[in-house]
């Protein structure tokens, strides 16, 4: 219990100003894939996604961009929904185009050691935590045995997720699984020495493939490599 009670008292203070706040902006001016945007998103590295109006009410997503530098960010990814039965949006990005920065960013899933430290950090704030056993299931049909950005941007996108919270050794970071950049950090204290791998969830295991054996390996060393 004192030990439950210390991660509790170190974690809550870590949230003030922890999660950065969604923008609702424009596109200034474009050039190649380089965008000028009318006001800031609060950190770089934040994704957000360009909405184009083709005028009587019909608008859609065009793409996703993430932010560089203070006023400026760059188009990263025209994929915003593959459907084979779909026409794929080839509409450049244009002066004007409205953007949202930290787009669904209050739907979080978070990569913890064990349950005690992942209960003590969702329950510290109001956001949409999606369960990581979802993300377990979707890496077990990939074939895949651990967590890496190629997978969690893929996973984000087809689950609709804007952020994905890490604790790592000593650190809880905020990674946007779109850019695949760190846009927040805080220190976190008095976590588990011995880690359940690849992330809490539960299950015991994820199955790779058919004929493959469970993976195994160092939570820590795992979440500091993403």
């Amino acid at each position: 219990m004192i030990r439950i009670a210390l991660i509790l008292f170190t974690a809550l203070p870590l949230f003030a100003g922890f999660f950065p706040s969604t923008v609702h902006t424009a596109v200034a001016s474009v050039k190649g894939d380089t965008i000028t945007l009318r006001s800031s998103f609060p950190a770089n590295g934040m994704s957000g996604v360009v909405i184009h109006s083709y005028g009587h009410d019909l608008r859609a997503i065009t793409a996703y961009v993430a932010q560089t530098a203070k006023g400026r960010a760059k188009v990263i990814s025209r994929d915003i929904i593959h459907h084979d039965e779909l026409p794929t949006i080839k509409t450049p990005v244009r002066a004007g185009d409205k953007i949202i920065g930290g787009y669904l960013y209050n739907n979080v899933m978070l990569l913890a050691p064990d349950a005690d430290t992942y209960a003590k950090i969702t329950s510290s704030y109001a956001k949409n935590w999606i369960h990581p056993d979802l993300f377990a299931i979707y890496l077990s049909k990939r074939g895949d045995g651990f967590p890496t950005r190629e997978n969690l941007n893929s996973f984000a996108k087809a689950y609709q997720i804007g952020l994905i919270a890490i604790a790592r050794k000593n650190t809880l970071v905020l990674m946007d699984p779109i850019s695949g950049k760190i846009i927040s950090k805080k220190t976190l204290s008095n976590l588990p020495a011995k880690a359940q791998f690849p992330f809490y969830m539960h299950f015991k295991e994820i199955k790779e493939g058919w004929f493959s054996k469970s993976g195994s390996g160092s939570y820590y060393q795992t979440m500091e490599a993403l």
